[in-house]
């Protein structure tokens, strides 16, 4: 695969604004795991394997083990996340897979217990930032396996 275009290149004001999501999201107080966890799952729903690449090398420098990264595509049937995480990675698939019916009522339900509203805010702005750098990336194919995690 070769890289269509660098966008980091050729729209720097439009990375930088984008770069400017990920800086209040490293600070808005949600959990480095659970966005990275969460930035995963979305990548791996949207195919792209760029993110796929940087998030789970992301993760295993903070420290998360290979048996959750494993099992991340069958979270619903694995033992080894909280509940906080599950209904996050449930927030997660229904904000991106959202033509699949929307966010529903049920799924709104099973994540509020487990989040104040502005995490809530927060995490959908998290989800609605990774989609966007997944299309950014699978549009201009990103070449993945390149990417070096730097140290939290």
């Amino acid at each position: 695969m070769e890289n269509r275009f660098n966008g980091a290149a050729v729209s720097p004001d439009g990375y930088k604004a984008m770069l400017g999501l990920e800086k209040y999201l490293s600070s808005c107080g949600i959990e480095v795991k659970l966005l990275h966890l969460i930035k995963l799952r979305a990548s791996q729903l949207n195919g792209c394997a760029y993110c796929i690449d940087m998030h789970w090398k992301d993760l295993r420098a903070v420290g998360e083990n290979e048996q959750r990264l494993y099992g991340l595509d069958a979270w619903e049937e694995s033992p080894y996340y909280s509940a906080r995480e599950r209904a996050a990675l449930a927030w997660t698939e229904a904000v991106t897979l959202v033509r699949d019916g929307h966010v529903s009522d049920e799924v709104y339900r099973q994540v509020q217990p487990h989040f104040s509203e502005k995490e809530l805010a927060d995490l959908t702005i998290a989800i609605a930032t990774i989609n966007a750098w997944n299309r950014l990336a699978i549009s201009s194919r990103t070449v993945p396996g390149t990417y070096k995690s730097v140290a939290h």
